[in-house]
């Protein structure tokens, strides 16, 4: 079985991490610049910076909070938010991200998928997937879960790592900020049909949650969650030695 990855997401906007349910209803919860500071201290094996509000804005990405908050940490980092253009993956990176990650970019225009792959190499290039159930199908949204592409969810990821996204991130709207678990039968479907690491997103209420993840789906690589880490309903260590209990590899 592969070492699994613990990742704290940072949804920032107007330079503050916020949370809601569902992508709506946000509330202020601390600065990125702290967290991040905080969970590289704490056992985070990864961070996720999403500026949220970025493509809803038709703007490009706040470089000076990123800056800052890419000095306090010393694990990998990735960054998203209004990527669209080789240049935004140029200037994200010199702010000191690791990965890039791209989503309502990439659907308006999936050529700069392999732009990026072939310029950064597949490694630092993350498809992040907002997803929803519409009509019994896994639909993808875009500009932040605003709007309904009409595209099926594992149709678009399987395109996008064949242009070369070499990580996937599948965020569940259903399932986001309900802390009632992860979406398995949507992470299932998506882990049957790539073969680079899949994060899986949108759930986390506690520890079982991750337990379960990672034993039903033991390909999925890493979960990835927020308040429940922002609020210190979980703490990184507490979790890390929950999975070991229970017979799963971390870091």
């Amino acid at each position: 079985m592969i070492t699994k990855r613990i990742i704290p997401c940072l949804d920032v906007k107007d330079g503050r991490v916020v949370k809601g349910v569902r992508f709506a209803g946000l509330s202020d919860v601390s600065s990125p610049v702290a967290l991040a500071q905080y969970y590289t201290e704490n056992g985070a094996d990864e961070l996720v910076f999403y500026d949220i509000t970025a493509s809803a804005e038709g703007r490009s990405l706040f470089t000076d909070i990123l800056r800052e908050t890419a000095s306090r940490v010393f694990i990998p980092l990735t960054v998203g938010g209004g990527i669209n253009t080789l240049e935004d993956f140029d200037r994200v990176l010199k702010c000191g991200a690791d990965k890039v990650s791209v989503n309502s970019g990439a659907i308006r225009n999936p050529a700069l998928i392999r732009e990026a792959a072939l310029r950064y190499g597949s490694q630092c290039v993350v498809l992040s997937v907002d997803v929803k159930r519409v009509d019994g199908q896994f639909r993808v949204f875009g500009r932040g879960g605003r709007d309904d592409t009409g595209m099926e969810a594992i149709a678009w990821i399987k395109e996008g790592v064949a242009l070369g996204a070499g990580e996937v991130v599948v965020n569940s709207i259903d399932t986001d900020g309900v802390k009632g678990g992860f979406d398995l039968a949507l992470l299932k479907e998506v882990c049957a049909a790539v073969n680079v690491p899949v994060i899986a997103s949108g759930g986390a209420g506690k520890m079982e949650d991750f337990t379960q993840l990672f034993q039903t789906i033991p390909t999925i690589d890493a979960g990835l969650a927020a308040s429940v880490f922002h609020f210190g309903e979980i703490a990184i260590p507490d979790l890390k030695r929950e999975l070991q209990r229970n017979g799963i590899l971390v870091r």
